[in-house]
């Protein structure tokens, strides 16, 4: 995956930040993650649903800033802060949303760097496989916290059974789909096999039920790549 949550915060990069680098990292994501730009979709139209005209989004893993963009192209009313440990994707992110930048804030670190709120709702894509689980716990508990009663999260990530030979098969179709290198494709099954933290679908239920989230809703489903709602 695209996004990379795991890594500590650190120092700016001197990367150049321009439109062929944004581009780049939206074609990459495209590649990965089935019917991206319909994820966007079906997450503003789902926040919508309770989100009111002049509402607060909190978005954690919001460097690249995809789903920045398409939610502030979508709702002019909204205001955004995102949260993400990586300051060169924040960057890419802060070109990518320059038409909208009067509403949105970026914050470099983690959940706990995130503003109090409370927000009107919540997002966060393509990036809690990166989590270990008991860290991801801690989170769900933090972005509750930090939500109005009621509010909606929307989640998408990595997630399929753990049992074996599912395991490695779920693994394999997410290498096939990114179309990677045959060189390369035993190097990208052990990666994701030994870096990424990924539950099975019923887990990821029971954790957001644990952590005070209600009606949680599959809306999405792409492959290795599951979508769900959750209201606080």
């Amino acid at each position: 995956m695209t996004k990379q949550l795991a890594s500590p915060p650190g120092p700016a990069s001197s990367t150049a930040f321009n439109a062929n680098h944004a581009r780049t990292y939206a074609e990459g994501a495209a590649r990965q993650v089935p019917g991206l730009a319909g994820l966007h979709r079906m997450t503003s139209m789902l926040l919508a649903e309770r989100v009111p005209e002049h509402g607060r989004i909190l978005v954690l893993g919001a460097g690249g800033g995809l789903e920045l963009k398409a939610l502030a192209d979508d709702h002019a009313g909204w205001s955004f802060d995102g949260i993400d440990p990586s300051a060169d994707m924040l960057r890419s992110a802060e070109h990518l949303t320059a038409q909208h930048a009067a509403r949105i804030a970026l914050h470099e670190g983690y959940i706990d760097t995130a503003p109090k709120g409370p927000f009107d709702g919540a997002v966060c894509l393509l990036t809690l496989h990166f989590v270990p689980r008991e860290q991801r716990f801690e989170t769900l508990l933090q972005l509750h916290a930090r939500l109005l009663p009621g509010a909606p999260l929307v989640l998408a990530h990595i997630s399929f059974p753990q049992t074996e030979p599912e395991r490695s098969q779920w693994i394999a179709r997410h290498v096939g789909f990114a179309d990677t290198a045959p060189a390369n494709v035993e190097q990208a099954k052990q990666a994701i096999a030994s870096k990424l933290c990924i539950l099975s679908p019923e887990d990821d239920e029971a954790m957001l039920r644990e952590t005070g989230f209600s009606d949680v809703t599959l809306f999405y489903a792409g492959l290795t790549i599951r979508g769900w709602v959750s209201y606080a």
